[in-house]
C-alpha cells in the first residue's frame, strides 16, 4: 500500500490576506530595536565620557574629579582634592555596570529579533554568539533575569560602598527589591526547567 504523500506546507504566498498582514506585523517592532541601538551608542558615550574623565582626574584635573564625584553621587565632609581608593571604586562599579546594561541590550536587540522579527541567518558565522544557536522565548526570559540581577549586585555594591550618604531605609529597600530580583529569577528558570520536562515526557 503506497504511503501517503507528504502534507505540503503552506508558503506565506498562500496565506490567507488576513493572516499574512498579522505575521506581517511583527515588523512593526523593527523601530524598537533599532531604537535599543541608538541607546547603546549613547551608552557607549556616557562610558568615554566617565573613562576619559578618570583619566584626567589620574593627571590632577581638578574639574574631571568633580566631575566624577558628582556623577557617581559621592559625599563627603572632607574636600576631595585627589582621587582616593573609595572614588577609583565607585567610577569603576560605575563603568561596569554600563557594560553589564550594555550586554543586556546586545541581548535583548540579537535575541529579541531573532526571537520575535525575523532569521539572521548567523549559522556558521565565527562571530555569532553561543547562546543565540538556541536561543527562544524561555531561554531569553532567563538570561535578562540573570542579567538583571547582576547588574542590581552592581547597584547595591555601589550603594554599601557609599553607605554613609544613604539613608537606613534606602539600604534596607534596595536590598529588598534584589532579592525580589533573585527569587524572580529563579522563579523563572525553575519554571522554564518545569516546561522542558513536561514538554520531553510527551
Amino acid at each position: 500500500m503506497p504511503n501517503p504523500p507528504p502534507q505540503q506546507q503552506r508558503t506565506p504566498a498562500s496565506l490567507s490576506p488576513i493572516p499574512r498582514t498579522i505575521f506581517a506585523s511583527r515588523w512593526l517592532q523593527l523601530p524598537l530595536y533599532l531604537g535599543l541601538v541608538i541607546a547603546q551608542g549613547v551608552y557607549v558615550f556616557h562610558f568615554l565620557v566617565e573613562l576619559l574623565h578618570l583619566v584626567e582626574a589620574v593627571f590632577g584635573s581638578q574639574t574631571a574629579l568633580q566631575a566624577l564625584v558628582s556623577s557617581i553621587g559621592y559625599k563627603t565632609d572632607v574636600t576631595i582634592t585627589a582621587l582616593n581608593e573609595t572614588v577609583i571604586m565607585l567610577v569603576v562599579l560605575a563603568l561596569i555596570d554600563v557594560v553589564m546594561i550594555s550586554n543586556l541590550l546586545i541581548m535583548v536587540i540579537v535575541g529579541g529579533y531573532e526571537t520575535f522579527v525575523s532569521r539572521m541567518n548567523l549559522e556558521g558565522h565565527p562571530d555569532q554568539p553561543e547562546w543565540l544557536s538556541h536561543v527562544n522565548a524561555s531561554v531569553l526570559k532567563v538570561k535578562l533575569a540573570t542579567a538583571i540581577i547582576g547588574i542590581s549586585s552592581i547597584h547595591l555594591l555601589k550603594t554599601f560602598i557609599n553607605a554613609a550618604n544613604y539613608d537606613v531605609k534606602v539600604l534596607m529597600w534596595q536590598t529588598i527589591i534584589h532579592m525580589v530580583f533573585l527569587f524572580s529569577a529563579l522563579a523563572i528558570a525553575y519554571t522554564d526547567k518545569l516546561m522542558v520536562r513536561s514538554g520531553a515526557d510527551h
